[in-house]
């Protein structure tokens, strides 16, 4: 099946659970900072009716104990390594890929532009994919957040500055207060909210981006069964990761893997890759019929 099932960086400890981890076609790390990170202080995590909170605040041992330490261990488990790298300057982000850019068991980079648990870089997304350009030709995939208003256009300005490819979406900000005290759950009292909740705007990000940009895309956001991924398929994703699932179902990427050949294939599709950008063809197969005035 073409389609690759990745996890969401921060949602799987590939160390701690490395049959999950080779369940998958590639793992993709938590976001590493140039320097060592205690993150967020303690609560972090929130369940929701539809969904979880969570304010991590991106801890991590920094990009040298995590490339001297922790990536020849990762390469170990024989599956595809992404690295996702963050940071809070443009020089952050540059650091961190020429860091990486002779290590050979780092297969991509993903950059993490839309962290919403820790302030962000001066700099545009757009200059820190170009900061990050200049010093790696490992492949670049930006993770935008779905909350700026033009999704596309932020993607076309990431793309043009030198990204490969999209991971579509990161969460979005959320808030939830204690039933009783009426105060914020988290620490921080907002976090990165995911689940089912993020799905349909999930969607709406990649079919947005997969109409304004020709790169690969990673579709993520409240995928829980092989409908869901499907369905970002049909967006415009060439590959879909599984986030908020793994904390209740470790299992899930096989049992997903068979639903989506099994969905694909309840809909003509001999591969699920078939059906890449069916919403978006249908959309400009629209457009075109109503600029040519006929039914």
């Amino acid at each position: 099946m073409s389609i690759s099932l990745l996890n969401a960086s921060g949602c799987l400890d590939a160390l701690a659970a490395p049959e999950v981890a080779r369940s998958l076609d590639a793992f993709v790390t938590k976001t590493i900072t140039p320097e060592p990170r205690e993150g967020n202080p303690p609560v972090r995590i929130a369940e929701t009716e539809h969904g979880m909170l969570n304010s991590i605040g991106l801890q991590g041992p920094g990009i040298d104990a995590f490339a001297a330490t922790h990536l020849p261990r990762l390469g170990a488990l024989g599956v595809e390594v992404w690295v996702s790298v963050g940071g809070f300057s443009a020089e952050d982000f540059a650091l961190c890929c020429a860091r990486l850019d002779g290590e050979e068991g780092v297969a991509t980079i993903e950059l993490n532009l839309s962290c919403p648990n820790v302030d962000e870089a001066p700099e545009t997304a757009a200059e820190l994919v170009a900061a990050a350009r200049a010093t790696t030709k490992k492949p670049l995939y930006a993770k935008l957040s779905p909350a700026q208003w033009d999704v596309a256009a932020g993607a076309r300005a990431v793309v043009d500055a030198g990204a490969d490819g999209l991971s579509l979406v990161n969460t979005i900000r959320g808030l939830a207060l204690d039933p009783v005290t009426l105060r914020p759950r988290l620490a921080r009292a907002v976090g990165g909210y995911s689940g089912d909740a993020l799905r349909p705007i999930a969607l709406a990000c990649v079919y947005a981006c997969a109409n304004a940009v020709d790169v690969p895309i990673v579709g993520m956001g409240g995928v829980s069964t092989g409908l869901h991924a499907l369905e970002l398929v049909a967006a415009g994703a060439s590959a879909v990761a599984l986030g908020t699932i793994l904390f209740s179902d470790p299992l899930a990427p096989a049992r997903l893997r068979d639903q989506l050949g099994a969905e694909a294939a309840a809909r003509g599709f001999e591969d699920p890759a078939d059906a890449r950008s069916i919403a978006v063809a249908q959309l400009e197969k629209t457009l075109q019929i109503g600029s040519n005035g006929t039914p």
